[in-house]
């Protein structure tokens, strides 16, 4: 057997294929996924008189059905309307998910519908982040995303983040919206090491009629389209590991005081 055709094919482009049973997700032991109702496994209801609900049921999360499938702990450090300025200015702070006992081996990050779309934030560009103190980056959504990484990697530098851009939505100007945020986190991954992009816009699923009427619960995801996230970002990570082994081989020793060079 040659491994490389197994493991390792130059041509394969992500999410060309689905990985069943244990992914390489599973070497990260410890792992957060930080975010807004999408990462919370988040129901929407309807009463009879037509009110709204929102419901953080973290178990459906595809964080945690990524998780169970790996055998690994995961963190849900999302919430329903979540943003990265709330993120970073209070709710992290008031939940302890700054707490160095919670330090992990690789975070995920999945923001930006709410900034974005709803609250209509301005993206910003990797120039408003402050490489030397992120103190000082200026408050543009780019600039609140690159406070949480930094953040991050002062409690665990050797980390890896991984960066989900927005899948392709229907309409233009979610489009235009989507290509830009996708180019920043591009560009974000050369300002911050040991980082990737999960790029849903160009290799994921187009979020249309057919994918709502199939994987949606109202304006929020079904329990089935929940677990379809988790195979997509699953796939992806295991993805990015097998494409750059070196990259990921001293990933035991995250978190830990053990010395060593590669």
């Amino acid at each position: 057997m040659n491994c490389n055709d197994v493991f390792f094919d130059k041509n394969e482009k992500p999410l060309d294929r689905l990985v069943e049973g244990y992914s390489n997700t599973s070497i990260f032991r410890t792992i957060a996924f930080i975010g807004d109702s999408l990462s919370s496994g988040e129901f929407e209801t309807v009463d009879p008189e037509g009110k709204k609900g929102y419901h953080d049921l973290y178990e459906y999360s595809w964080g945690q059905f990524i998780a169970r499938k790996n055998g690994i702990k995961a963190y849900n450090f999302s919430k329903g309307g979540m943003t990265a300025r709330s993120y970073f200015n209070s709710f992290a702070e008031e939940n302890g998910f700054w707490d160095k006992e919670k330090a992990c081996k690789a975070y995920v990050i999945a923001m930006g519908i709410n900034d974005l779309y709803n609250e209509k934030q301005e993206i910003g560009t990797v120039s408003d982040i402050d490489a030397k103190d992120y103190r000082n980056n200026k408050n543009t959504f780019i600039g609140y995303y690159g406070k949480i990484v930094a953040r991050y990697k002062e409690i665990s530098p050797d980390a890896k983040f991984f960066f989900v851009s927005f899948p392709k939505f229907e309409g233009e100007e979610k489009q235009k919206i989507g290509r830009e945020m996708l180019k920043q986190l591009k560009l974000l991954t050369e300002v911050f090491d040991n980082s990737y992009v999960i790029n849903l816009f160009d290799y994921g699923t187009i979020h249309d009629d057919a994918f709502k009427k199939q994987y949606n619960l109202h304006n929020h995801m079904s329990p089935q389209g929940y677990v379809f996230a988790a195979k997509v970002i699953d796939s992806y990570i295991d993805y990015i590991v097998r494409h750059n082994p070196e990259d990921f081989k001293n990933v035991g020793f995250i978190g830990t005081d053990i010395k060593y060079k590669w």
